[in-house]
């Protein structure tokens, strides 16, 4: 079926539509992520080309474009104070990694077998590099249907990442909603460690650089000026040889940015492109399934399924052990740590979702995203962009 530019957007569009739906109806239940993805898969398996993406406008470079700049608007939200303050966050997203790697080697081996573990631990951390590490390493060695493995629990472990992640989010929302309406000494203590993201958001306290006037904030001005930072970060990221991954440097950036009066905070909500480049964004991390065929998932859903069950086990263990003792509630710790099953933006969505099912009135829902959107950002980038690659690379070694 050959399929024009405009129906392939619409249908793209639509998907997620749906979720939200659902979403909304469920009051975040069900989240709009898992909805849209099933929706996806299916219509691989019925109607849509594997291509969608691309005859929708939709795949790459709109989706790179967008991630930079999406990226540059997260760091916007960031303070430098806060932005540093996080290791708390950093060091529970890392004891998830712990956990699910040790529980995958000890439980896990002997489940599967050896090699079905190395090839399906790394990709198990979210990244697209570290899945795409394993399948070529798998390849080379022979495996081809571990080298299918590594590339299917990349784009199949959002099934298990989403509804778990919204579960948890919303008891965390509960949590931190009861301590809004009932407890105000609590509540100021929490604001004051997370100043606010929302249209009053504070400048930045190193601005040396006057604000725009109010007439030249305009959307080519916004996204130029978000292009320019994006653009500095990724040549940055080049002068480095890579070794500062170009995504972290712009979300990095962004916080710099922002910090000393260069860019508004929220830029592409004021430009009215965020929910655009989300739309681009999504639909090229989606397309991802279209690599799942029903008789690929038959040939590998019993080692599919052990790793995703043990290696959340795993998570799920040093995330909660380690986030009680830096004070981190169990529900948020095991939040942040399933950002490995599929990183930005996914999480965003998922923590917006949240915080719009729970609160009552524009300001609990801010005081909810203050609280969690921070670590949920942070613990993607910590496992996903980093851990991810440098796991994969020690273990493509062991195959």
């Amino acid at each position: 079926m050959e399929m024009s530019v405009i129906f392939a957007f619409v249908v793209c569009a639509g998907f997620l539509v749906i979720g939200d739906v659902i979403s909304n109806m469920t009051k975040a239940f069900i989240p709009s992520v898992f909805v849209a993805a099933a929706l996806f898969l299916a219509g691989f398996w019925t109607f849509l080309p594997e291509t969608v993406d691309v005859i929708a406008g939709l795949g790459m470079p709109v989706a790179l474009m967008s991630m930079y700049l999406l990226l540059v608007h997260v760091g916007t939200l960031f303070s430098a104070r806060e932005l540093a303050s996080e290791w708390r966050t950093v060091a529970t997203a890392l004891a998830g990694i712990v956990g699910m790697v040790f529980l995958l080697l000890t439980a896990g081996r002997f489940l599967v077998g050896w090699q079905t573990v190395i090839a399906g631990t790394p990709p198990l951390t979210g990244g697209i590099v570290a899945a795409l590490i394993m399948s070529q390493a798998a390849e080379k060695a022979g495996l081809t249907s571990l080298a299918v493995l590594a590339i299917v629990l990349y784009v199949m472990q959002g099934f298990a990442g989403y509804p778990l992640t919204a579960l948890a989010l919303k008891k965390e929302g509960l949590r931190l909603r009861a301590i809004y309406r009932n407890d105000p000494e609590e509540t100021k203590r929490l604001v004051d460690d997370h100043p606010p993201r929302g249209d009053n958001a504070p400048r930045g306290r190193l601005q040396f650089i006057p604000p725009t006037p109010e007439k030249y904030q305009t959307t080519f001005v916004s996204l130029t000026k978000t292009g320019m930072v994006a653009w500095a970060a990724v040549g940055f990221s080049k002068l480095t040889g890579g070794a500062i991954n170009q995504f972290v440097v712009c979300m990095i950036f962004g916080v710099i940015a922002a910090e000393i009066g260069f860019l508004e905070r929220k830029p592409l909500v004021r430009n009215q492109s965020f929910g655009y480049m989300i739309l681009a964004l999504m639909t090229y991390v989606l397309v991802q399934l279209s690599k799942s065929t029903p008789q690929m998932l038959a040939e590998i859903a019993g080692p599919l399924a052990v790793i995703i069950v043990v290696g959340v086990a795993g998570m799920a263990a040093g995330s909660m052990i380690v986030g009680k003792l830096l004070g981190y509630s169990r529900p948020m710790a095991f939040a942040l740590s399933l950002t490995a099953l599929y990183g930005f933006p996914p999480n965003y969505i998922l923590t917006d979702e949240a915080s719009k099912a729970l609160a009552d009135s524009p300001g609990e829902y801010d005081f909810l995203m203050d609280q969690m959107l921070p670590k949920m950002l942070i613990g993607g980038f910590t496992s996903v962009t980093i851990v991810s690659v440098i796991i994969a690379g020690f273990f493509a070694n062991l195959l």
